[in-house]
């Protein structure tokens, strides 16, 4: 009997423990649930205007003829020519970088009275490429545009559009960061003040993607970042999404 009696307290006892505990978690997960319905969630943004400060060029020519070794010597004429025209641009010399001869053979399918088929030579085609990176935009930005006059002089040349670049940009991100967070911070404050609260602790922020336009493009953002290479003048955009504790 004292044995039944003993198991019996035993369980009860297990029982009130079991109770408390359970009391315990609930009153915590009800507190989490409030304090998690009861947040703040905003998006703060930086923007800023800049300019690029760095300019990246090329252009490539090339030359054919049936004889490799005439096509390389009018190659090496046309590249005298292109480095000379450069040099009077203004452009440093250890700015023009020419890059390795890219011969090809081509040839001609042609088909005779026979019908029989075949690939008939027709040429060695040498192309050659001249880039250039510089800081000195508005030379670059003037020779990319008059080297074409040198078509005039017989060589047969396409000239790329210059892309623009910015040499402290990790600098300009950080910055934006921090205005973005700064902003959300007072979108997070004036909600509070108009719901008669007070704003309480950062919970969590997540960094949007760091977009960068060309100024009055009318560029679209898209999910993965936009990065502008074709503009000289920029935007640079960063939203930071923050949530607060309403005290």
């Amino acid at each position: 009997m004292n044995d039944t009696k003993y198991n019996g307290l035993f369980i009860a006892l297990i029982g009130g423990i079991a109770l408390i505990i359970f009391a315990f978690i609930l009153g915590n997960a009800y507190k989490y649930k409030f304090r998690s319905t009861n947040s703040i969630n905003v998006t703060g943004n930086a923007k800023k205007d800049f300019e690029s400060d760095i300019v990246k060029w090329s252009a490539s020519f090339s030359r054919k003829s049936m004889d490799l070794t005439s096509a390389s010597e009018q190659l090496k004429n046309d590249r005298d020519l292109v480095k000379n025209f450069l040099l009077q641009k203004g452009i440093s010399e250890k700015e023009i970088v020419f890059t390795a001869i890219n011969i090809n053979r081509e040839f001609t399918y042609q088909t005779n009275e026979q019908g029989n088929s075949s690939n008939v030579f027709n040429g060695y085609n040498l192309m050659q490429t001249v880039s250039i990176e510089s800081k000195e935009l508005d030379k670059v930005d003037n020779a990319s545009r008059e080297i074409s006059s040198l078509i005039s002089q017989g060589i047969e040349l396409s000239s790329n559009y210059p892309n623009y670049y910015y040499s402290k940009l990790e600098d300009l991100k950080l910055e934006l960061i921090s205005q973005a967070s700064a902003n959300a911070r007072q979108r997070a404050d004036n909600i509070a003040i108009e719901a008669g609260t007070s704003l309480g602790s950062l919970v969590k922020a997540d960094l949007g993607i760091f977009q960068i336009t060309g100024q009055n493009d009318n560029e679209d953002f898209s999910y993965g970042g936009v990065f502008n290479t074709t503009s000289r003048a920029k935007t640079a955009n960063i939203t930071v999404k923050s949530s607060y504790l309403s005290n």
